[in-house]
């Protein structure tokens, strides 16, 4: 490259400064500098100052050519040029040159308004967009072979390399808000198909969910199978346990594969659809499943642990299961769970 670049300035020095300014910031992305870092150098590059500005958070960065950030009144710009990312504009770089641009100016402001987005989208705050719901559905769906599910990623502005998880939400919140909360450092591409909310991330952070949403995590594979994976993990939360990451179900998952007629007809399922129909006796077993302990399960539902201890005794009866033995109890977490599987309403 610098051998071409020898070359091309000696049959024309302005070709030769254009591979030299390409070269430049080629150095600088390769570097991973941050945005005061491409600013500066670019002001001294130019020996004039430079300036970014980012439209979603209004940061603005003016370096002077001695490398120092200027605070005096910014003058008129000489060039500008758009920041884009994924075809938004995302902000805007410009030199304030006092006299009329030199020649290479667009193609410095150019490179400059490249790397600024780089960096952005390596370091940057997320940035959520609601994406074409066919798009979306062509990336997660089965029945898209694995160049057509590639091409629409492309054009979801996710990058070959890195791997996307797929999460499946039921929320009242809009599904850009819950995006830009889960994923606080990368893009997020949403959208809503017919029976779930569909978020699509580089990576998601489970604790960031905000109340009130259910959501399954799919894992950071083909993006058909992490949808699949998050439907099926959206099928386990409850009020209790609303976000649920699919590697965390474990044996688990493989409930959702039993036919739904061979569940319904299971003696211990059946046991709790008729319990079901007191929901002091639902929450009660649905705590005592969850803590495995008379007394924590007490302490959940805000009640003395003589009570939960004559609830259990009753709900042993009514299931025909011993809740007090491990076997027992692990029939009915068993039976809870495939229960809940069935049952739409568990699901809203």
């Amino acid at each position: 490259m610098e051998a071409l670049a020898e070359r091309l300035s000696q049959l024309d020095t302005q070709a030769g400064g254009a591979i030299r300014v390409v070269m430049f910031y080629d150095t600088l992305m390769r570097r991973r500098v941050d945005l005061p870092a491409l600013a500066r150098a670019s002001a001294g590059l130019a020996s004039c100052v430079a300036g970014i500005r980012l439209h979603g958070t209004g940061r603005t960065i003016r370096m002077a050519p001695d490398g120092l950030e200027t605070s005096a009144p910014p003058s008129p710009a000489s060039t500008t040029t758009p920041i884009t990312l994924d075809e938004e504009e995302i902000g805007t770089v410009w030199l304030e040159r006092p006299g009329p641009p030199v020649p290479l100016d667009e193609l410095l402001l150019d490179r400059l308004a490249i790397a600024t987005a780089a960096v952005v989208e390596r370091y940057g705050p997320a940035r959520t967009t609601m994406a074409d719901p066919a798009l979306v559905e062509l990336a997660i769906s089965p029945d898209s072979d694995a160049a057509a599910r590639a091409r629409a990623l492309r054009l979801l502005g996710f990058a070959p390399d890195l791997p996307v998880r797929v999460v499946a939400v039921h929320t009242r919140l809009p599904l850009d808000q819950v995006g830009g909360l889960i994923c606080p450092a990368r893009p997020v591409k949403a959208a809503p198909l017919a029976d779930a909310g569909v978020l699509l991330a580089t990576t998601v952070d489970p604790a960031r969910f905000p109340a009130g949403v259910r959501a399954g995590i799919g894992a950071a594979v083909s993006a058909d199978r992490s949808w699949q994976q998050a439907r099926t993990a959206l099928r386990f939360t409850t009020a209790r346990q609303p976000v649920i990451r699919h590697d965390d179900l474990g044996a688990l998952a493989l409930l959702a594969e039993i036919p739904h007629d061979a569940a319904r007809g299971n003696t211990d399922v059946s046991a709790i659809t008729r319990m079901a129909e007191s929901p002091d006796d639902l929450e009660t077993l649905d705590a005592y499943c969850a803590t495995g302990s008379l007394r924590q399960a007490a302490d959940l539902l805000h009640l003395h642990h003589s009570s939960i201890a004559r609830r259990i005794e009753q709900i042993s009866k009514t299931l025909d299961i011993d809740l007090t033995e491990p076997t027992g109890l692990t029939r009915a977490r068993l039976a809870l769970t495939t229960w809940r599987l069935l049952d739409e309403r568990s699901g809203v």
